[in-house]
């Protein structure tokens, strides 16, 4: 194969992740002619409405899987926080890439942490996994919808709207923006996203030459922790969208490996927040995020998330 094209949004985050993947291509199969090919998406379309009234991340993806599926591009590159829990007949995600800081950041031009802020104070995020987490920590603060690129939304508070915004962590240390991070939030206050920090390659699953192309360049750790993620997330109904934080670790010992995976489920405003942690061998990795999911539903997750379909 003599050239492979990759779709991509257009946003300063997006190209980086595209460029990653065709310089890595590159670098396997040198002579490989790679081609970005920009694709504007619904979601970059509908940035005055809150994500989750919009439809979801899945407005992220759909135009460059209908690109894929038409055979216009080879491969679309995503950040897999955004990917929904399905995806279209015959596409598939064969290869992650290893995964950045999971954590979000706190972004503010004058104060360190969230400790800091003060009583009234406007965060910027339009996560509601952030928003519920948030509320429920720090029921002093505003929290307000924020949409739009890394750039749109630190300009955004640089301006004055917002005394602090909430981002991911790996976005700004791709970007080169890691220096206004003031304050890497613990997953104990906020528990990251499902498949925060980690790039997926998307492609045609009959394209047997493009799938063995991309093969090298999987990370079977972050293939692992993502898949259990998303089993999880899964298991729960919830979406991209949804106010549901998935996290898994997997930890070495003398002798043996296990993976920890925790989950969150809380309702918008803060005032019920629902965990879930669960640890167990390697061999039981395939199954501890049904586990995790099946305690959260147990506890009563699945009437928030109804209650949330029910009020949109």
């Amino acid at each position: 194969m003599k050239k492979i094209r990759i779709g991509t949004r257009n946003s300063e985050l997006a190209l980086w992740q595209a460029n990653y993947v065709r310089d890595a291509l590159v670098g396997l199969h040198p002579g490989l002619d790679v081609e970005l090919v920009g694709i504007l998406s619904e979601g970059d379309r509908t940035l005055d409405i809150p994500l989750h009234q919009a439809g979801g991340k899945g407005l992220f993806l759909k135009e460059l899987e209908s690109a894929l599926a038409t055979g216009h591009i080879d491969l679309a590159v995503h950040s897999m926080k955004d990917v929904t829990i399905t995806l279209p007949h015959g596409l598939h995600i064969p290869v992650v890439c290893p995964r950045e800081d999971p954590r979000d950041a706190f972004v503010s031009n004058r104060y360190d942490s969230l400790d800091e802020l003060p009583p009234g104070a406007v965060v910027g995020t339009c996560s509601l996994r952030r928003q519920c987490q948030i509320r429920a920590g720090y029921p002093h603060l505003v929290l307000e919808n924020l949409r739009g690129n890394v750039n749109t939304r630190l300009a955004k508070m640089d301006s004055g709207m917002y005394d602090a915004i909430i981002l991911a962590t790996a976005g700004l240390i791709r970007l080169g923006m890691d220096s206004r991070i003031s304050q890497i939030i613990s997953p104990e206050i906020c528990l990251p996203a499902v498949g925060q920090g980690i790039i997926g390659i998307e492609c045609r699953e009959d394209e047997v030459e493009v799938n063995q192309l991309i093969a090298p360049l999987n990370d079977n750790d972050a293939s692992i922790r993502v898949a259990a993620e998303r089993q999880a997330n899964a298991a729960l109904g919830g979406g991209c969208h949804a106010p549901i934080a998935v996290f898994s670790e997997l930890l070495d010992h003398p002798g043996r490996r296990e993976m920890r995976i925790r989950g969150m489920v809380g309702s918008i405003d803060g005032s019920v927040i629902l965990r879930s942690e669960k640890s167990g061998p390697y061999s039981r990795v395939s199954s501890l995020g049904t586990e995790v999911a099946n305690d959260l539903l147990d506890q009563g997750a699945g009437n928030i998330l109804v209650a949330l379909d029910e009020g949109q």
